[in-house]
């Protein structure tokens, strides 16, 4: 679930989406965004063959709540994304009982 203000709106559905996207987004940065070096030095993801990212089957459902706000109207899809990273560890410390320190919540990191 995601609440936020709304301005000016002309395309509510539109900011909806963008807010999903932006879920979507800090999601995969938290599981998935790992780049790593080989022993020369050299990035192992040198393209999205080897670069893991969010699926499309893997996004789960997002309910986007808009109210209205008098505030200065700000980004769209961007502010969905810092708070994911949160959220998930606060679910994986739920889960197990052991707190994140590193992201992202690949094998080695947790």
């Amino acid at each position: 679930m995601v609440r936020r203000g709304l301005w000016r709106c002309g395309q509510p559905g539109c900011d909806r989406r963008a807010d999903g996207r932006g879920i979507g987004f800090g999601i995969g940065a938290v599981l998935y965004d790992a780049i790593t070096l080989s022993e020369g030095g050299y990035v192992e993801q040198s393209n999205f063959d080897r670069y893991r990212s969010l699926r499309i089957n893997e996004m789960p459902d997002v309910e986007v709540s808009v109210i209205q706000s008098t505030e200065a109207p700000t980004g769209v899809g961007e502010p969905g994304t810092p708070p994911s990273g949160p959220a998930i560890a606060n679910a994986w410390r739920r889960l197990t009982g052991r707190s994140v320190y590193r992201l992202p919540l690949v094998p080695i990191n947790v």
